[in-house]
């Protein structure tokens, strides 16, 4: 494992069905001893096919538990489709999570992916985090982050100017198949917790850059992520995590 990767804590579980459960519950956890701690639990979601049976378990089993009056959601990424689209982060969670937990609506800040302009959109959407985190970047309690096989995290992909990006907390970001809105590494690095929910074979290539590489995060945007006070937690499958076993 690589000096800058030692102080991460790694989970990593035998299949799918074990790695569900133990996600879910950490992430319930995490949120419940939040909103317990300061009275309200910020998080910011992921997209993509791994969270979605996450949601649709925090839904399932936490639907009636949780403090949802009292948890914020926010995404760390998305892309520049409408809210009805396939391919919006914000859809899948509407159908996997929201629509089946008591969460009221203004708990529920989506990227404004309806506005013409991409770039006013990730203006209004950083004043939106601004206004719930005046003083300082945002501290969200807990951030989810995936891995691409390409070792993009968020919308943050290898090559992307946005890579650079140290003022703004939300940028425009080209992705492989549309643009994307992201949040920038000032913002994710300033998190209380990062979890990086990865599963399958096809991501092993990835994890084994991304703790045994060299690469910068030019080329490893991953490697990127490094909190200033927080902790990362990476929650893996036996099959993703191959690299770290041997």
């Amino acid at each position: 494992m690589s000096e800058r990767y030692r102080y991460v804590t790694l989970h990593i579980f035998p299949d799918e069905a074990t790695w569900l459960d133990h996600v879910t519950r950490g992430i319930a956890h995490t949120l419940a001893d939040a909103v317990r701690e300061r009275g309200r639990a910020y998080i910011a979601l992921s997209g993509g096919s791994t969270p979605r049976p996450v949601y649709e378990r925090l839904a399932d089993r936490f639907g009636d538990v949780l403090p949802w009056q009292r948890i914020h959601l926010f995404w760390g990424d998305e892309r520049y489709v409408p809210h009805t689209d396939p391919r919006s982060n914000y859809r899948m969670t509407l159908n996997a999570l929201i629509r089946h937990v008591p969460i009221p609506p203004e708990n529920v800040h989506a990227m404004p992916t309806y506005m013409h302009n991409p770039d006013r959109a990730a203006q209004a959407y950083e004043a939106t985090l601004r206004a719930f985190f005046p003083d300082a970047p945002p501290t969200f309690d807990v951030v989810l982050l995936g891995l691409g096989g390409d070792c993009h995290t968020a919308s943050l992909f290898p090559g992307s100017e946005a890579l650079a990006e140290d003022t703004h907390w939300v940028v425009t970001a080209p992705g492989p198949d549309v643009l994307r809105l992201s949040l920038t590494y000032p913002v994710l690095n300033q998190a209380r917790l990062i979890y990086f929910l990865v599963r399958g074979a096809g991501k092993a290539e990835a994890v084994d850059r991304v703790f045994h590489g060299e690469e910068g995060l030019e080329t490893c945007p991953a490697r990127g992520i490094q909190p200033r006070m927080g902790e990362v937690h990476w929650w893996l499958d036996r099959a993703a995590a191959a690299p770290l076993l041997h």
